[in-house]
Parts: structure tokens; sequence; C-alpha cells
């Protein structure tokens, strides 16, 4: 069965840009306050959404699987999406890795070409998106078949994921997080209580719930 849809009522987005393109800050976008942030910071997430780095790490089998799968665990079923694999792809390209190495693995490098590997065996991009989702549980359930700790790799693989998702500003209109704060800083620092450019949440279902009731979890 496949993963019901945003739940009824969780608006379009109507400033700025999230992924999906419906949020709970619709009137919300980060990038108005980059004239706040100090030059470098401006430069460095204004690529992100200006300058999607190219793919050279992954083959063309492994780019069109591995994009799939992306998308299928960020739950970007529709444009637009944030282009997760393209930052992902640019960070093993360089080699500029995260400093540490589980003692049971290879190099991350190997355990990303090893999972597009056997998610291209069964056919990841062309599944229905049952099958994705089916797939992709077995992944997180340490039952895809490699050759070293499926379990182990499906944590290496998703903190690449999740790394490139939520350093990008569509995701931060999503969630509301306000972006850099220097040099501007902070000035209302107690519980609950917004800065002037922060944006109230508009829908107010507890995400929470509405994963359990829905049976997501």
């Amino acid at each position: 069965m496949a993963w019901p849809p945003d739940p009824a009522g969780l608006p379009h987005q109507r400033r700025g840009t999230v992924p999906g393109g419906r949020g709970r800050y619709p009137d919300y976008d980060v990038l108005a306050n980059r004239d706040h942030w100090d030059a470098e910071t401006r430069e460095v997430v204004m690529a992100r959404v200006e300058d999607v780095p190219p793919i050279r790490f992954f083959d063309a089998e492994e780019e069109r699987t591995v994009r799939a799968f992306c998308d299928c665990v960020m739950a970007q079923d529709r444009e637009p999406r944030i282009p997760v694999l393209n930052f992902i792809d640019e960070k093993l390209y360089d080699g500029k890795l995260d400093g540490f190495q589980h003692a049971d693995m290879p190099d991350d490098r190997e355990v990303w070409h090893t999972v597009a590997r056997a998610l291209a065996e069964h056919r990841f991009a062309e599944l229905s998106t049952d099958e994705q989702h089916d797939l992709t549980q077995q992944f997180a359930d340490g039952k895809l078949e490699l050759p070293f700790n499926p379990s182990t790799a499906w944590s290496v693989v998703m903190r690449y994921v999740l790394q490139a998702f939520y350093s990008h500003p569509w995701s931060w209109n999503e969630i509301g997080f306000s972006g850099p704060a220097y040099p501007r800083g902070f000035t209302r620092l107690s519980t609950g209580i917004r800065e002037e450019w922060e944006s109230k949440e508009e829908w107010q279902q507890d995400p929470v719930r509405d994963v359990q009731e829905r049976g997501l979890e």
C-alpha cells in the first residue's frame, strides 16, 4: 500500500520554495534574510540554489538508481525537489568525507557504489512507488543483501542524504528555520518567542500524531 499523500489542508507555499510545494510556513522565505548574512555565508548558501554541482562520482545507472532512492527516502514525490544526489555526489567526488569510518565497513565511497549497484540489481528506479517503499524498508531493516553490514550501510548513506537535504535553504523554509544568525544574531531568547523575521506556523496539526494516525511509523 502506498504511503498517504500530504495531509489535507497542508497549504501551498505562497512565498519562497519548499520541497513538493506545500509546507507549514507558506509565507516564509529564508532567502529574504540573505542580506543580513556575512558575504561568505551568503555565497555558500546561495550556491546551493543557483549552482547545483554536476554528477561526477556516480555513473549513469548509479545516478538514476540513487536519485530515485534519495527521492524515496525523503518523500520527494513531486517538484520542486532538492537535488540531494548532486550534493552527495560532490562530497564523494571531492573526497570531503566526515572524518571517521566504521571499523567493519569500507570507505564511504565504496559503500555508496556497492549500495547503488545492489539497488540497481532490483531495478529500483523502475519500480512502482509501493515497491520502492518496500525495498527501502528492507534496507532500513538491515535485510538488503550486501557484502557488509546492511544496517551500518543504511546509517552511512542516510547520514549523507540528511546532510544534503537539511543544508539546503528550501528545507529551511519547510521547517521554519531562520538560517545563519551571523552577524545579526538573536535577540528574543525566551522559549516560544519568535524573532521578527521568523514566520508563524500556519498548519497546526501535530506532526508526530499525524504520522501515527496515518500509519507512517
